[in-house]
This record gives structure tokens, C-alpha cells and sequence, in this order.
């Protein structure tokens, strides 16, 4: 099997054998490497904290800065708008600009547009300010690929794609958490802040740890000006259709029809560029790969139920047990904290020549199929304990299905191709984010109103129960019809993971763990 070149020049999307063969000797591996690689980890959940801190926190927030309901949406669109975008463009960049040079202003400009957001004065600045400090946060995800597959010997660069999935698996989970600390205890404020001290230790680790390059300003005279006018705002306009669709009633407002319509035709003609460029952001030939093909479908099916995973159980906690995020936060740290350790576990793992890593993503989408299974049969009467078990699956599950989704995208094509491999893997996980929660407020809405209208149709039958307790009884419907939604969305989810497994015997062919060359 190939493996992954550690020739700086062979990083740059736009590059070839010439910038490889130009490109300076390979770094050594040492302890300075290992820092460098742990500030951009540091620098990456960072970001992932941020989006889910001041999610889960948004209401906290438009309290104390007098934001309504729906400006509050448009603070999460705007975010996530920039950060995917930035996902599909940064690697570029970071080559022309150097890896070191465009990480460090990548995390600074993050922290200081975190310091900035609760002085706004009011909720158009915070908007500008959150969408900017998006491009910055979807900056940093390729960077830490990039550190992965450039600098670790080949023996152990599994272990960096762990580090990588960790942003997948342990990032999301503790944003809850870090929410009801911050407002619960020091003040809302610290939901944009809490980057600060993180950031300024891998602003340090990035510095010291990792080479400089020198600029390769040279590549303006080649650059893709068209392909980035064309996919910035295609990416933006879809990511903002998405989120705002289920506000705003999807295709029945004109503004939802006008962004998603104007994003998906700049997107096909985005692809359209890159398929004719010669130096694209994105090689669609290398979808002809059926392991990097396969990796990317069933990595947006993997997101959809971890995703899921993680909002129903938090979901049905604050509706219908009125939980504050505080008393969710221990049932989500459950699975978060335990990555950190299952994560090294499952990459030695699949470290083992022996290991057939699509069997390893069958038995990890298995374990997350049998949770959400288990989910769906809840009751009105659960509480945040029941979910013990539901949650322990998770822990393995989780991982044992991204790392063989990262192993299948990296190490099936040539070496020259691994940054390519990277733009989609970023890209497509960032767009199937924003995707599986449109899809997850979809199927809500509807279930929702189904079950709502066959319970009153139910009760339409019986008058006698509905007298002299309107109220009450309604309160009654809609905590029922709550319950039973979350369980139609478990065994929803639990569905596509099973179906996943099915097409791992036809699709994907075996690779090995990369190992360096005799």
C-alpha cells in the first residue's frame, strides 16, 4: 500500500512532482513535532468547543444581550457558514503561507474575534463578528490532518488520525458540559472566552513545535480565483438554507428557496471548474477511488447517528424531564471523556496487519446501531441514568467507526494525492454536519406533528376526558408526542447505521496500516 509522503511540497493541493521534488528534506521526527501536533489538536477542539458552547448556551446569551429568537439562529448559521467554508480553502493557503504562518494567524484571529463577540454592541456586529470568527475556527480541521500525514512516521500515524477523529468524537460531547460550567458558574461571557487560555497554549505549542516553511508567494500567478469565488458562496448559501429551513418552513419561504437554489447551482458550477482546472481544491477524479468514495458516503451516515446520538437523548432530557444542561452534562461526558483512551486503543487496533479495518467499522457502526435500537424504547419515565447503557455502546462505537473511515480515505491513493484526500474528508464532514441536523429538525417536525395529531384524534373519541382539563391535558399530549418522537428518531438512525454495514462487504477493498519502507 502507498504511503503517505512527509515532502512538504507534496501538501499543496496544487502541487505535483515538480513541488515535491523541490520541496526541502523531510522533517525529523521529535519531541518538538509531538508539541507542534498538540497545539494544533488543542487549537482544533478549541474551535469545536466554541460552536458547541455557544450553542448549547444561546440562550443564556440572547438574555444578557437582548437578541431575539431568530437573530440567535442566524449567530449558529453565520458560524457554521464560515467554518465550512473555510474547511475546503485552507489548505491552500497554508501551503502558499506556510503550515506554522497560517495556523498561528488562524488562532489568533479566532481568539481575538472570541475576546471581541460579547463587547458587540449590538446583534449585526456579533453576527459579523461570529461569521469571521467561523472562517477562522474552519481553518484549523485540515491543519491537523495536514501535521498528521506530513510529520508522524508511518508506524504510528494512525495514532494522529485518532487525534484527528478525536474532533468527531470527543469535541462534540463536551460541549454541553463546558456550556453549564461557563454560564452556571463564571458567566455567560466565558462562552466566547473560554478559547482564550486554551488558545494562547497552542499558539505557544504551534511556535515551538512546528518547522517554518519558507512562503511560496509564487503560486498566486496559479491561483484558483474562480474556484474560490464559485465554492465560497455555494458552500455559505447551502450551510444557511440548511440550518434556517426548518425556521423558516423550507421551500415554502422564498428566502430558503433563493439560498439553497443560488447555492446548489454556484456549486455545480464550482464543480464544474474543478473538474477542468488544473490545479483544483478539489480532484473530483479521485471519487473513482471506491475506498475514498465508500469513506465519504458512510462518513455522513456515521455523523448523522452520532450526531443523533448526542441531541436526542439532551433533547428529550430538557423537554421532557426539564433537565438543565447542567444535570445532561454527566450522561454526555459518559461517552466524551472515555475517548481519550479509546481512541489510542482502536488505532493500535487497527495498527495490527492482522485487522481488517472495514470489520472494525462494521462492528463500531454495529455497537451504534444496537444503542439507538436500545433508544427507541423509551418511555415517558426515563431518566438521565437509563441512558447508561444506550451511552457505554457509544464509547467503542464511536471510534471504531470514524479511524476506519480515515484509514479507507488516506491510505488508498498515491502519496501525491493525500492532500486532496484531506480537502474532502474536512469538507464533506463539515457539510454532513449542518446536513444531519437539518435532517434530525425534519424528521422532529414531522413525527411531532403526526403523533400530536393522532393522540388528539384519540382523545377526540373519548370527550368525557378532555372536560374541565384542557390545559393540563394538552401539556400531557405534547410531553407524549415528545417521547414517542425521540424514539421514532432512534430507531431511524439505528436504521441507517445497519444499513451501512450491509454495503461494507461490496464496496470498500482491504488496505493496510501504513509502515515505512524497507
Amino acid at each position: 500500500m502507498p504511503v503517505l509522503s512527509t515532502a512538504p511540497g507534496a501538501l499543496a493541493p496544487s502541487g505535483g512532482p515538480a513541488a515535491a521534488a523541490s520541496a526541502p528534506q523531510a522533517t525529523p521526527f521529535d519531541l518538538r513535532i509531538v508539541v507542534g501536533l498538540l497545539g494544533v489538536l488543542l487549537a482544533v477542539l478549541l474551535s469545536g468547543f466554541n460552536e458547541n458552547v455557544t450553542r448549547i448556551a444561546l440562550t443564556d446569551i440572547r438574555g444578557a444581550m437582548g437578541i431575539g429568537y431568530d437573530e440567535g439562529t442566524w449567530l449558529l448559521a453565520l458560524y457554521a457558514a464560515g467554518s465550512v467554508s473555510a474547511m475546503a480553502f485552507a489548505p491552500w493557503f497554508a501551503v502558499t503561507l506556510s503550515l506554522r504562518r497560517f495556523t498561528l494567524c488562524a488562532i489568533a484571529a479566532f481568539m481575538l474575534l472570541g475576546l471581541l463577540s460579547p463587547l458587540a454592541p449590538d446583534e449585526r456586529v456579533l453576527m459579523a463578528l461570529r461569521a469571521l470568527q467561523g472562517l477562522a475556527a474552519g481553518a484549523l480541521p485540515p491543519m491537523l490532518m495536514t501535521v498528521a500525514l506530513r510529520f508522524l512516521p508511518a508506524n504510528i500515524k494512525l495514532y494522529g488520525l485518532a487525534a484527528f477523529a478525536l474532533t468527531a468524537t470527543f469535541g462534540p460531547g463536551m460541549g454541553t458540559p463546558l456550556a453549564a460550567f461557563w454560564v452556571e458558574y463564571v458567566g455567560w461571557q466565558w462562552a466566547f472566552w473560554q478559547i482564550i487560555p486554551g488558545g494562547l497554549l497552542a499558539m505557544a505549542a504551534v511556535a515551538w513545535g512546528l518547522p517554518q516553511d519558507p512562503l511560496r508567494l509564487e503560486r498566486f500567478a496559479q491561483f484558483n480565483w474562480r474556484g474560490l469565488l464559485l465554492g465560497a458562496p455555494a458552500i455559505s448559501l447551502l450551510v444557511i438554507g440548511l440550518l434556517q429551513g426548518e425556521r423558516l418552513n423550507w421551500l415554502h419561504s422564498p428566502l430558503i428557496v433563493s439560498l439553497l437554489g443560488g447555492g446548489g447551482l454556484l456549486l455545480g458550477l464550482f464543480l464544474l471548474n474543478e473538474w477542468r482546472h488544473p490545479l483544483p481544491y478539489f480532484k473530483l477524479q479521485l471519487l473513482q477511488v471506491r475506498n475514498l468514495s465508500f469513506a465519504l458516503f458512510t462518513l455522513a451516515g456515521v455523523l448523522l447517528v452520532m450526531l443523533a446520538s448526542s441531541l436526542i437523548p439532551s433533547s428529550y432530557l430538557a423537554q421532557v424531564q426539564s433537565y438543565r444542561p447542567l444535570q445532561t452534562a454527566p450522561m454526555l461526558l459518559w461517552v466524551a471523556l472515555p475517548q481519550l483512551l479509546a481512541l489510542p486503543l482502536v488505532a493500535a487496533l487497527c495498527n495490527l496487519r492482522q485487522v481488517d479495518c472495514r470489520w472494525v467499522l462494521a462492528i463500531g457502526l454495529g455497537m451504534m446501531g444496537s444503542s439507538c435500537l436500545l433508544g427507541s424504547q423509551l418511555t415517558s419515565a426515563w431518566i438521565r441514568d437509563d441512558f447508561l447503557l444506550i451511552q457505554l455502546l457509544q464509547i467503542f462505537g464511536q471510534p471504531m467507526s470514524v479511524l476506519p473511515l480515515l484509514m479507507l480515505s488516506t491510505g488508498s491513493i498515491a502519496p501525491v494525492q493525500g492532500p486532496f484526500a484531506s480537502a474532502w474528508f474536512n469538507t464533506v464532514k463539515g457539510l454532513s454536519a449542518v446536513v444531519a441536523t437539518a435532517v434530525l429538525d425534519l424528521l422532529t417536525t414531522a413525527r411531532l406533528h403526526l403523533h400530536s395529531t393522532n393522540l388528539v384524534d384519540r382523545l377526540g373519541n373519548q370527550p368525557q376526558l378532555v372536560d374541565g382539563a384542557v390545559t393540563q391535558l394538552a401539556k400531557r399530549v405534547h410531553r407524549q408526542a415528545l417521547v414517542l418522537t425521540s424514539a421514532d428518531l432512534y430507531l431511524c438512525v439505528a436504521m441507517v447505521a445497519f444499513a451501512l454495514i450491509l454495503i461494507i462487504p461490496f464496496v470498500p477493498t482491504r488496505i493496510y496500516p501504513p509502515r515505512a519502507a524497507n
